[in-house]
């Protein structure tokens, strides 16, 4: 077996640990736990190690982006704090990291306010609306990124 070559952090925001509560129009029906379990798989199958971090309060979520020292680039998904949390936006650009922004919904055909995202320029791609296999999809171009970075 081959040797893992990136460190991925997972970050999840606020209401996320309610997925399996949520519109599962919107969110579908996994739980977070079972979320994380099937992005670890994706990851294995792509060489990349995953640590993830969840938490509802901002400023923690802000104090974690200020604390990643052994990561290779952030997978995140901030729930509503994306659409105004110009502290996340801050941290995130302290990070320094590559970072993907990913969401379970089509926020682009939702309420007008979730079209807006304070946090994109940030990243070099946003996944938006295709549910837990997005997290696939980010996974795979954030690799590619991270290999044209070691280029």
């Amino acid at each position: 077996m081959s040797k893992t070559r990136y460190r991925i952090e997972v970050m999840h925001g606020v209401n996320l640990d309610q997925l399996g509560r949520r519109d599962p129009l919107h969110y579908g029906t996994l739980t977070l736990p079972q979320l994380e379990r099937q992005i670890e798989e994706h990851a294995s199958t792509l060489e990349l190690a995953t640590s993830f971090f969840h938490t509802n309060h901002e400023g923690a979520f802000v104090e974690h982006l200020h604390s990643l020292r052994q990561a290779d680039a952030i997978l995140l998904n901030p729930g509503s704090w994306t659409h105004y949390a110009w502290g996340i936006r801050d941290a995130l650009e302290i990070a320094g990291l590559p970072a993907l922004e990913i969401h379970l919904s089509d926020i682009e055909n939702r309420e007008p306010w979730r079209r807006v995202s304070v946090i994109r320029e940030l990243c070099f791609a946003t996944i938006s609306g295709l549910g837990p296999d997005g997290y696939r999809d980010a996974l795979l171009q954030l690799r590619e990124e991270l290999d044209r970075g070691d280029s």
